[in-house]
């Protein structure tokens, strides 16, 4: 595995896309392509205080920025590290007496950093800010108007200057560069959305449903106590798969998990362009997400087929409901009765099946019903597994939740193999050092032993188990100094 650098790609005229990247070396799955810092990012409004603005990273008991009062950080170390950042910021929030919307401090973020650099693109950057495309003129009206909300709040947040007002044609500019190439940042385990940034070179590559590379973010390392040692936060475009010389290098916009007709909508939608990928044109694993269950008996008939596919969807609905309004065990109920009616019509692979199945397995994960959990999660993670390119990250991220799924509710074997499985794909998608990678490691770790135990004495390490979750001593412990030397409280993980 190779650490990246610009110097591994290079801009070409990619057609009806326009600019892209590809590469100037062949690449192997896991190498970075490159890094990059972010030019602008702020976190999220309903985050702002469990989330610090510089690392992004969750923490709790954050310090708050003092004159602002609206910024947070891990501590002071951190705040250092971002002042130079913040600083324009903290001044506008004191002078308008709040903090705007996130849309409009990352628009201000940038036009600061604009500013301070005075538009001159680095030598690790290969496009400036506002060569990017802001596709405004394509815009619906609903999402003008809102355009020209953000544009006016801006207005009111942005420091007065009447020598040197803002265009509005210009701020316009830059919120549709925003609503066209921000990315969305995730918290250090990778597991929550925190906040957005813009990523310049990131924008250049383009989409693909079935991607070469994939993109993570990097927390850095704040560990030093000096802020000029802390290392940037950052995103990583690394390898999916081997990648030859000259290739044109691709990341994916949306979930793959939906077909291909309703991709193209939404990146029509988003992001203004038609997707003639070979799995949208070719209409690649459609049939897989609306297949019908094929069996030994009888294929269920098509007003069947019609009629549970109908029941599904609005099942989903008032699931969704219900999820917001907390209602766990109505969720779960929900769940069961429509997977139920599923079971002999819909296909493993179908769209709705699936969606069910993992939501009824974190649901009942939540609610400590391990094995039920465990059974939904399996099968969940089969059709995954025959719809998801072998190294997908979210691929990778569900089977490690299946396999702690497994673990939890005791069933060591197939929890560790999944485990393994996980981390195989989180190597190449995250690479070593990521948090959650370090996490899955020691997970692996942990199963690897009590598979051991298991092994040797499965009435040992059953009733071990259940003493460790209990938190109450048991004799088989005192019985058997080695095995109690070897485990550790399954609960920690719970």
């Amino acid at each position: 595995m190779t650490l990246g650098t610009m110097d591994n790609v290079e801009v070409f005229d990619a057609g009806v896309k326009g600019r892209g990247l590809k590469a100037t070396r062949d690449l192997l799955a896991g190498d970075v392509v490159f890094a990059e810092p972010s030019f602008s990012a702020v976190v999220f409004d309903s985050l702002s205080t469990a989330v610090c603005h510089n690392c992004f990273r969750q923490q709790a008991n954050l310090h708050r920025c003092v004159q602002c009062k609206f910024a947070h950080y891990c501590d002071r170390t951190c705040q250092t590290a971002c002042w130079n950042e913040h600083k324009k910021e903290c001044a506008a929030i004191r002078s308008s007496g709040s903090a705007p919307s996130e849309n409009v401090r990352l628009a201000a973020r940038m036009l600061w950093r604009i500013q301070r650099d005075t538009g001159v693109v680095s030598d690790g950057q290969l496009t400036s800010v506002d060569e990017l495309v802001d596709h405004v003129s394509d815009l619906t009206d609903e999402d003008r108007e809102e355009l020209q909300i953000d544009v006016h709040k801006f207005m009111d947040f942005w420091p007065k200057n009447p020598r040197k007002p803002q265009p509005v044609e210009y701020i316009s500019h830059i919120f549709g560069i925003i609503k066209c190439n921000a990315f969305t940042l995730s918290d250090q385990r990778g597991l929550q959305a925190v906040g957005v940034g813009l990523f310049p070179n990131l924008c250049m590559v383009n989409h693909d449903c079935w991607p070469n590379c994939t993109v993570i973010l990097n927390h850095g390392n704040q560990s030093a106590l000096n802020p000029a040692l802390h290392s940037k936060r950052r995103i990583e475009l690394r390898a999916l798969e081997k990648v030859a010389e000259g290739v044109e290098l691709t990341v994916s916009y949306v979930d793959f998990l939906n077909l291909s007709a309703e991709r193209q909508r939404i990146l029509k939608k988003q992001y203004h362009f038609n997707c003639t990928c070979k799995h949208c044109t070719e209409h690649i694993k459609d049939d897989l997400m609306m297949a019908a269950k094929e069996g030994e008996g009888s294929k269920p008939s098509a007003e069947l087929i019609k009629q549970v596919t109908t029941a599904s969807e609005e099942c989903l609905e008032k699931v969704a409901k219900c999820r917001l309004q907390g209602d766990f065990h109505g969720v779960a109920r929900l769940c069961g009765e429509c997977l139920s009616a599923q079971e002999n019509v819909l296909a493993d692979t179908h769209l709705y099946k699936l969606r069910l199945q993992s939501t009824a397995s974190e649901v009942l994960s939540y609610m400590h019903a391990f094995a039920e959990a465990a059974a939904y999660s399996r099968k969940t993670i089969d059709g995954y597994m025959a719809l998801h390119h072998p190294t997908n990250a979210q691929l990778g991220m569900a089977i490690m939740r299946a396999g702690v799924t497994h673990w939890h509710a005791g069933q060591i074997e197939v929890g560790h193999e999944l485990i393994c499985k996980a981390y195989g794909i989180l190597l190449i998608t995250h690479g070593p050092n990521h948090p959650i990678t370090q996490d899955l490691e020691s997970m692996r770790r942990q199963t690897e032993m009590e598979l051991k135990m298991f092994k040797q004495n499965e009435e040992v390490y059953r009733t071990m188990r259940e003493a460790a979750l209990k938190k109450q001593p048991a004799k088989a412990m005192a019985e058997n100094s080695s095995t109690e030397e070897k485990i550790e409280d399954v609960s920690r993980k719970q």
